[in-house]
C-alpha cells in the first residue's frame, strides 16, 4: 500500500522503531540509520522492530556521514527520529535544516512529553507518560494500585500508532500542497486522545472519577477472574443480552442478586462470589462450557498460547520467523495477499547500496520538485 514512499528512519528505542515497523510492513521503504556501534548491550543483534527496512550505519558527528544523510534526506517522504527535544538541532539535523534540503520532508518526532511544556527536556518511560495524561488511572481493581499492560497503551498506542497517523497525513498533504511538516507526535497526547471513547461514557454518567466504580472498570461482569490451573478467564458481557447468556451458561440466571446487573452496590460482593466459582475449575473447563455462545467469555493467552489459538492460528496473526515469535502486519487490505514479514537486517547490512544510492542524480518526482 505504501510503496514507492520513503522513510528515513534515525535509530531509537521503542515507540519510533515500532513506527518504522509498521510503515515498512505497509511496503514503504524505511531505511534505518543506525550507529556504527550498538548503543545498549544485549540486544538482539536483529531486532525484529527492523523487519522489513534497510539498515546503513553512519555517524551523525562526522561530516562525511552526515552529508551521505542529507543526500537520503532529499530523496525521502518522511524522516522519523525519538530524541528528547534539541538533540537533533544540536547534530545540525533539525526540521529547518533538512527541509532545507527538502522541503516536502514530513519530520516525525517522537517523544513522551512533547516538544515543548514543562517536562518536554525530563525523562521518562511508559507509565510516567500515561500516569500524567489519564490514561493509567481506571488500569487496576478496585483499591489496588494502577498497572497497564507493558508499553502499549503509551509507546505504542498513544505514541507510535499516532506518529505514524501523522506522518501518513503529513504525506498527503505534501503530495497534494507541496510543502512538508513537523509531526510532533508526543505520548502523553496520543494517549490522553485515546481516553476520549471512555470520556464519552462521562456524559451518561457511566464513567466517574473514583475507580472501581464505573461501568467498564468495577463490575462482576467487567473483569479477569483466576481458574483453579492458575489459568485466567476474560468476562466482558456488557450488555444485557450478553450478561443473560452469561448467568445462564453458568446457572445463575434465577439468581436475584445477579439479576441487578447495573446494581453498583452489588458488584464488589458479586465479584467475589464469581471468584469463588471460576476458582473451582480449570480454564480449559470453563471455555469448553462457553464454546460457540455470545456470552463474552474468553482465555487470557500468553503470545506462546495466542499462536496455537483455532481463530488466531486460521487468520495467521502470529508467525515464526527464522525462529522469532512475531505478529504479523496489520492491519489487512483487500486484493493484498498476506506476506510473511521480511526479515530484520544486520547493523550496516545496505550500507554499500544506499550510499550508492544517496550518489545518484535526485529523481524527478510527478510534481517536479525533486
Amino acid at each position: 500500500m505504501l510503496k514507492g514512499t520513503r522513510i528515513i528512519e534515525i535509530e531509537a528505542l521503542g515507540p519510533a522503531p515500532f513506527a518504522g515497523m509498521l510503515l515498512a510492513d505497509l511496503g514503504a521503504d524505511v531505511i534505518v540509520v543506525h550507529r556504527k556501534q550498538a548503543s545498549m548491550p544485549g540486544l538482539p543483534e536483529r531486532s525484529l522492530l527492523d523487519r522489513g527496512k534497510r539498515s546503513i550505519a553512519l555517524d551523525l558527528k562526522d561530516a562525511e556521514d552526515v552529508a551521505v544523510l542529507m543526500r537520503l534526506i532529499a530523496t525521502a517522504d518522511g524522516l522519523i527520529e525519538g530524541f528528547r527535544p534539541g538533540v537533533m538541532e544540536r547534530l545540525g539535523l533539525g526540521p529547518d535544516a533538512c527541509r532545507a534540503v527538502n522541503k516536502r520532508l514530513v519530520y516525525g518526532r517522537m517523544t513522551g512529553w512533547g516538544q515543548d511544556g514543562p517536562l518536554a527536556r525530563t525523562a521518562g518511560h511508559d507509565m510516567n507518560y500515561t500516569g500524567v495524561s489519564g490514561a493509567l488511572w481506571y488500569a487496576s481493581l478496585p483499591g489496588e494500585p494502577p498497572m497497564a499492560p507493558p508499553t502499549l497503551v503509551g509507546d505504542i498506542g498513544g505514541g507510535a500508532l499516532y506518529l505514524v497517523i501523522g506522518m501518513l497525513a503529513g504525506i498527503m498533504n505534501a503530495r497534494t500542497s507541496g510543502e512538508g511538516s513537523v509531526v510532533d507526535a508526543a505520548i502523553v497526547d496520543g494517549s490522553a486522545h485515546m481516553m476520549n471513547l471512555l470520556m464519552s461514557l462521562a456524559q451518561s454518567g457511566a464513567l466517574v472519577a473514583e475507580r472501581g466504580t464505573s461501568l467498564l472498570d468495577g463490575p462482576h461482569w467487567c473483569r479477569v477472574y483466576r481458574a483453579s490451573d492458575g489459568g485466567f478467564i476474560s468476562v466482558q458481557c456488557v450488555e444485557p443480552k450478553f450478561y443473560a447468556l452469561f448467568l445462564d451458561r453458568l446457572g445463575l440466571a434465577a439468581d436475584p442478586q445477579f439479576a441487578r446487573q447495573f446494581d453498583r452496590d452489588l458488584w464488589p460482593a458479586l465479584g467475589n462470589r464469581l471468584a469463588t466459582i471460576f476458582a473451582a475449575k480449570p480454564r480449559d473447563a470453563w471455555m469448553k462450557l462457553f464454546a460457540g455462545s455470545d456470552a463474552c467469555v474468553s482465555p487470557v493467552l500468553s503470545p506462546q498460547e495466542a499462536a496455537r489459538h483455532p481463530h488466531m492460528a486460521a487468520r495467521g496473526s502470529w508467525l515464526t520467523v527464522e525462529g522469532v515469535l512475531q505478529a504479523a502486519a496489520a492491519p489487512r487490505f483487500s486484493g493484498q495477499a498476506q506476506k510473511t514479514p521480511a526479515k530484520s537486517p544486520a547493523r550496516d547490512e545496505h550500507g554499500a547500496e544506499i550510499r550508492a544510492e544517496a550518489c545518484k542524480p535526485p529523481s524527478i518526482s510527478r510534481n517536479g520538485d525533486r
